[in-house]
């Protein structure tokens, strides 16, 4: 297996296909670089090299007790792109999986940087605070840890209805998305999704965003009950100078999945424009 020891020890897992201008994919709790599938698939058989790594305590990757935290996260990333080398990269990332790679820009740049593109992403801030009126409260994060915490599978069977719009009257339920999200989410540590909750809500991303100088995308779901888009890209993509919105109508969380020729072909034009 393709395997990164980066500073502190931790060992970062990496898969590495095709050839050609590279995308980097970063996931979304509690999942693994393997929620990218229909994606890298795609652009790797239209002349991309796709790169996904599992964060640390996710899918492949070690479990250390300590370092699940967004500026972690952001040098365990710089340190894989140091490593393979890469230059002109475009960075694509879902939901949690946007603050990691708006905090890897806060911290480290845009030198490497060819494009970003952020799918149901959390930034700019998913907590509700006087100056975040529309965020959610500190309820609502204190129920998922309370559900990781008691019965994590189930808990993570029940929010993968959510996560795909699974739960709407008209949805078409596909069983294997469901089974596939309890997968990775168990594949994960207890402690590592346990304390990811607090980073993908409660860090505050408007500096970071500010601080993107390549050509950007957001893609979000209308219909998006895990992270509302109104509180979200609405808001972050007026923080990045001419960055792009594409919303999607009745679009759920876990879009990748539910539509990817959707977004598969946006990714594409956008990689091509």
């Amino acid at each position: 297996m393709a395997q990164l020891t980066v500073k502190d020890g931790t060992s970062i897992y990496y898969k590495d296909w095709g050839n050609g201008k590279t995308v980097l994919f970063s996931h979304g709790w509690p999942l693994s670089g393997d929620a990218w599938d229909p994606q890298m698939l795609f652009l790797g058989h239209h002349g991309y090299r796709v790169i996904a790594h599992d964060r640390r305590g996710h899918g492949r990757s070690s479990q250390p007790w300590n370092g699940y935290n967004n500026d972690t996260f952001a040098d365990d990333l710089a340190e894989l792109i140091e490593h393979l080398k890469l230059t002109e990269v475009t960075l694509v990332a879902h939901s949690m999986g946007g603050g990691e790679i708006a905090r890897y820009v806060g911290r480290h740049g845009t030198k490497k940087l060819a494009k970003m593109v952020f799918i149901g992403a959390v930034p700019p801030l998913m907590l509700k605070t006087e100056s975040n009126p529309g965020g959610l409260p500190l309820s609502v994060f204190d129920g998922i840890r309370n559900g990781i915490a008691g019965d994590r599978s189930q808990f993570y069977k029940d929010v993968s209805l959510p996560f795909f719009g699974f739960n709407r009257p008209d949805a078409k339920v596909s069983e294997g998305a469901k089974e596939q999200f309890w997968r990775l989410g168990m594949q994960s540590s207890v402690i590592g999704s346990y304390d990811c909750v607090k980073a993908f809500s409660e860090d505050d991303f408007t500096e970071d965003l500010k601080k993107i100088d390549v050509p950007t995308l957001f893609i979000h779901g209308e219909d998006d009950q895990i992270v509302p888009v109104n509180d979200a890209s609405v808001l972050a993509v007026k923080l990045v100078p001419k960055a792009q919105l594409k919303l999607i109508p009745k679009g759920p969380h876990g879009i990748t999945v539910t539509q990817p020729d959707l977004i598969n072909h946006e990714l594409l034009a956008f990689l091509r424009s």
